[in-house]
């Protein structure tokens, strides 16, 4: 039995599995089967390698099924018995795939007197998974997600000593391959005054409360005087003990303040938008809370316009939800249906085949336009005002899973990052003809998230790679290098799933056809939903940071040279603050299927005046709830003025202390 014939039986077990062998069969609520397999973020569990009580197992929510076993495959031990003896002498069974060439001359008699049992073994042992998935070797939905990687029966053959559930094994990769640390370029960048001060030729650093007397009694003046201020902004890195902690009956997938700090909104997995009045950042009051009609398994996205009126938020559909941010205002949100056929005046339900869904969606910076991200790989540019789409460009081979534009003031670039590995520089003026301005390639995974510093130059990146990217729009690719080069070609056969899996550090590779970014920060978790990554803001801390969600439950910051500069540890800070309720549809669960304490930081948000951040996660037992944690600098490492730190409120900011813990230091 060879791979082919195991890759063949597995695959006809897929299908009946799934009903797809099936012509027709409909869905049990009447829609697409296959709604929430469009959502990456769709499938979550844990990371089998974490720690202590973060070791879990994969909750199938599409099934409904809460049978979960651990994961016990004991293959290994099945053909250790077998052929333990024989280590030294057996051939290299990472390449049997049918290539004879290779094998040792020597041993062929042996073997081969040996196949009619081996093939008995392994179709005994390809049985054994089938029949026992979700009684104790696998769950039902482990092994779907298993079979959706390609080449399965590969996999099984990789070493005859015991299974690697993971890609076939390659030699030993370069232990220098990755980006050094601290970063050269990166350093340059921190010594070029375009991300914050600097303090290198000083012996000694200053305390915070030196700074503030030496500017109070007027030590220093004209530029030294800005330079003390600057160092004095950026040196106040938020605390993980937490001011406020705001739960959510359901996970929080993005959360942002205004870009002058009056306003922050929280997007739940629940379709609901909250609003909040921050114009005191250390004291929010609740407003408003808006709806997404029909959406499908989450809020995606959402953006403010320049002006702070309108916000625009979408879901797994091509509808775009306009709603007014004015408190008085308690009309329902405007629909924008960013579809072609829409645009031609052609009625279409929310539930039409012809739509498609929205991944990441910004306004323009003068307002008048949105673009959006789909998971048809195109890119949509939408005149708000004429409600017509602009322009609709298949820019991509994959999902387009984040946009935006390169300056905040001016609505002609923009760019776009795919599950396809790469970042697209898009002008709007020349964008009939479906052809990129530029390209930066460097990621060997798909993109979560890109971020503008807001500068017409600089851009981050966020990856299933596990990196974070800066990069530099003077270092782009020019689009016929990048038709010559056809640097996708090195990836697309990529199967690694961030919904489940675990990224290794041999995993990693750099792109074949190199990579223009300028700085790769590494250390952070891309892991379990599309992560997000921002540029601080200039005025809170001077620009010197960039910062980034994670799935290990902590905000990552990081300096320009790639060095960490702080971690908040969301989870730790938010442990045990929610009464131990027990709900359904978990995201992780034990290996002992007892619920546990997870936290996944989805998106941050730096308040643009204040040394306050916002982390939005998934969090609670078993990750089913949200939050939205408050963390502000705090040089004491105490509470020492009201409001007292630590409290715990609902999402109306309202304390329940039947349900909610204030956490105490």
């Amino acid at each position: 039995m060879d791979s082919r014939e195991v890759d063949d039986v597995l695959g006809q077990w897929y299908l009946e599995q799934t009903g797809q062998n099936e012509p027709d069969r409909p869905s049990l609520d009447g829609h697409d089967n296959d709604d929430a397999e469009d959502d990456p973020d769709f499938e979550d569990v844990p990371d089998d390698e974490e720690e202590g009580d973060d070791a879990a197992e994969y909750y199938d929510a599409e099934e409904g099924d809460y049978n979960i076993l651990p994961l016990q495959v004991l293959i290994g031990e099945h053909f250790g018995h077998q052929h333990g003896a024989e280590s030294e002498d057996e051939h290299d069974l990472a390449d049997f795939d049918g290539n004879e060439e290779d094998q040792v001359d020597d041993d062929e008699d042996e073997y081969d007197d040996d196949d009619d049992d081996d093939d008995n073994e392994t179709a005994a042992v390809v049985n054994n998974i089938l029949a026992g998935a979700g009684d104790g070797w696998l769950s039902r939905a482990q092994l779907l997600a298993l079979l959706r990687s390609n080449n399965l029966g590969d996999v099984i053959f990789e070493d005859s000593r015991g299974v690697a559930w993971g890609r076939r094994r390659r030699s030993p990769p370069d232990p220098d391959r990755f980006p050094k640390v601290p970063s050269e370029k990166g350093t340059e960048l921190m010594h070029s005054g375009l991300f914050g001060a600097n303090n290198f030729r000083l012996e000694k650093r200053k305390q915070l409360a030196r700074r503030m007397l030496d500017r109070e009694l007027g030590v220093y003046s004209g530029v030294d005087r800005q330079r003390n201020q600057d160092l004095m902004a950026q040196d106040m890195i938020p605390s993980s003990h937490p001011e406020m902690i705001i739960h959510y009956e359901d996970p929080v997938y993005s959360g942002q303040f205004s870009d002058d700090g009056n306003f922050f909104y929280s997007c739940g997995h629940d379709f609901q938008v909250r609003m909040y009045d921050t114009s005191n950042p250390y004291e929010w009051k609740y407003y408003k809370t808006v709806h997404y009609p029909f959406g499908q398994w989450t809020l995606t996205d959402a953006s403010l316009s320049p002006d702070n009126k309108w916000l625009a938020y979408t879901s797994i559909q091509s509808n775009v939800c306009l709603a007014p941010t004015d408190p008085n205002d308690t009309g329902d949100p405007y629909t924008l249906n960013l579809s072609d056929r829409a645009a031609r005046g052609q009625t279409l339900g929310w539930r039409s085949w012809d739509n498609f869904g929205i991944w990441s969606v910004r306004f323009s910076g003068d307002g008048r336009e949105l673009v959006a991200g789909t998971n048809t790989h195109r890119i949509i540019v939408y005149d708000i005002e004429s409600r017509t789409v602009l322009h609709s460009v298949n820019g991509h081979s994959d999902d387009v899973n984040a946009v935006c534009f390169a300056d905040k003031s001016s609505p002609h670039i923009l760019y776009s990052g795919s599950d396809d590995t790469t970042i697209k520089v898009w002008d709007r003026r020349s964008m009939a003809d479906g052809r990129e301005a530029g390209a930066f390639i460097g990621h060997v995974e798909g993109l979560t998230y890109i971020d503008s510093k807001g500068d017409g130059r600089y851009i981050l990146s966020n990856s299933k790679d596990q990196t974070m990217k800066l990069w530099d729009l003077r270092m782009v690719m020019s689009p016929d290098r990048y038709r010559e080069l056809n640097p996708t070609q090195y990836t697309e056969d990529r199967d690694f799933d961030y919904r489940w899996g675990t990224y290794r550090d041999e995993d990693w590779s750099p792109h074949p056809c190199g990579d223009n970014s300028v700085v790769t920060f590494r250390g952070h978790k891309v892991l379990r939903t599309l992560i997000r990554c921002h540029f601080s803001p200039p005025s809170s801390t001077n620009s010197r940071y960039v910062y980034t969600g994670s799935q290990d439950g902590k905000v990552w910051v990081y300096n320009l040279d790639a060095t960490v500069a702080g971690v908040i540890d969301v989870k730790k800070a938010t442990k045990n603050s929610r009464r131990p309720v027990r709900r359904g549809h978990p995201m992780y669960v034990d290996d002992d299927d007892h619920p546990g304490w997870r936290a996944c930081v989805r998106d941050a948000s730096w308040h643009p005046n204040a040394p306050l951040l916002v982390a939005s996660a998934w969090n609670g037992l078993n990750a089913t709830s949200g939050t939205c944690t408050l963390h502000a600098y705090n040089e004491a490492g105490e509470d020492e003025a009201e409001p007292r730190m630590g409290r715990s409120v609902d999402e109306h900011l309202k304390p329940n202390p039947d349900l909610f813990r204030d956490v105490v230091r």
